[in-house]
């Protein structure tokens, strides 16, 4: 039985796969689910956690066999070709009844390890969930304070899973402006709201030469609506720091009202934005 906590919000989950769904060209569907789950004390909105995946060839992901505080600095120091493969995912929906939680992944072809695991994931394959413990954890972002009029989310497509629990978490009349970028029209999907949400979807599908800034220019472009807003950035660092600033040099935003997470950075492994992270502290 895996009981290990991590700064008393966190634990590690035993877990297995449960089934798989295709919810268009660049996004399926992992349900996981497990007896530990019924413990997952996730809080909804931008609930993240890391997620461990066996390497090829292993039948389940390789972790070292303690479970104390120090686990997951005893699976930094292991060998990364031996050791579990480590990403940090969302969770999209949580059923604790059914000890089931889905997870949303952004499939990118061969381009990384999760990306190939998820797109062939079968029922039964083992997985670890380092997930929280308690439900008011340092895990979720979202969190907009007492006298907020309207909330601004842009994201990418690797956000969407995000901007999907958060609207499911919307309180009725709340006003929300919404703008999502992905990569096709197909991609485009249903995100049911109690709020007032206006979603914009900016599609790459048939944009010429590089990566565009559909994000950033979306939102410079847009007219807000008045009164106390707070704002929720995520995706691709380059973009979320375009309109982070943007909204804080150009709109007047309170900068302790827009919370913004690079999910990924264009050229750079999520090993090497951990590798940045661990320097920087």
């Amino acid at each position: 039985m895996t009981t290990a906590t991590v700064a008393g919000q966190f634990r590690f989950f035993d877990a297995h796969v449960v089934r798989s769904r295709r919810l268009g060209p660049s996004m399926v569907r992992i349900t996981f689910g497990g007896e530990q789950l019924r413990e997952f004390a996730g809080g909804g909105r931008d609930q993240s956690f890391s997620l461990f995946l066996p390497q090829p060839g292993q039948d389940s992901p390789v972790l070292p066999e303690t479970h104390g505080e120090g686990r997951l600095a005893e699976w930094r120091a292991m060998d990364p070709a031996v050791r579990a493969v480590m990403r940090s995912y969302t969770v999209r929906e949580q059923r604790r009844e059914q000890a089931e939680v889905d997870v949303d992944f952004a499939l990118h072809g061969d381009l990384g390890p999760a990306s190939r695991w998820a797109g062939e994931a079968a029922g039964g394959e083992n997985v670890v969930l380092l997930g929280p413990a308690v439900e008011d954890n340092r895990s979720v972002g979202f969190r907009p304070p007492l006298g907020t009029d309207w909330v601004l989310i842009a994201a990418d497509e690797t956000a969407l899973p995000a901007v999907g629990a958060i609207l499911d978490w919307l309180p009725a009349g709340m006003r929300a402006r919404v703008w999502i970028e992905v990569p096709h029209a197909e991609d485009v999907m249903d995100l049911p709201c109690a709020g007032d949400a206006e979603i914009t979807w900016l599609v790459r599908d048939h944009a010429p030469g590089p990566r565009p800034a559909l994000l950033v220019d979306a939102v410079r472009d847009a007219a807000f609506p008045g009164g106390m807003p707070y704002a929720w950035v995520a995706g691709e660092s380059g973009a979320v720091k375009a309109v982070r600033r943007h909204l804080v040099a150009e709109r007047d935003f309170d900068r302790k009202k827009v919370h913004f997470s690079g999910y990924w950075r264009l050229g750079a492994s999520e090993e090497d934005l951990r590798a940045e992270a661990l320097a920087a502290a």
